[in-house]
């Protein structure tokens, strides 16, 4: 089984829970709000997907930032931000399919996740 990990009321996290209904696809969802996420897996995601990725630069979460905390990014770093903030990892990661899947991407989903 897979398991879908975001923030629950993210439109990006709607359309893909959607997705998965309408084909089928059983899943296991980790809230990062209610749970968090630990260094191990956000080194493992980085390690296959690359941590630049994984890091939303989009959202409200990286505006809020200082800038001093934006400067000079490296893996390290980036772990550690969305780590204490997980609204910084981009939406949905989705694991246990033929392959890592970060952000929303119907034509991804379908290729890693159906048989």
């Amino acid at each position: 089984m897979i398991t879908i990990y975001g923030i629950k009321n993210c439109n990006s996290m709607k359309k893909a829970f959607d997705w998965l209904a309408a084909n089928g696809i059983e899943y296991h969802f980790h809230d990062y709000k209610k749970s968090g996420i630990d260094v191990a897996t956000l080194e493992r995601w980085a390690s296959e997907a690359g941590w630049k990725k994984l890091l939303n630069t989009q959202g409200l979460t990286w505006r809020g930032l200082e800038e001093s905390e934006k400067q000079d990014i490296d893996a390290a770093r980036a772990i550690a931000l969305m780590v204490a903030k997980p609204s910084l990892i981009k939406r949905p990661v989705i694991e246990g399919g033929r392959q890592l899947l970060v952000g929303l991407d119907e034509s991804a989903f379908a290729a890693a996740l159906k048989d």
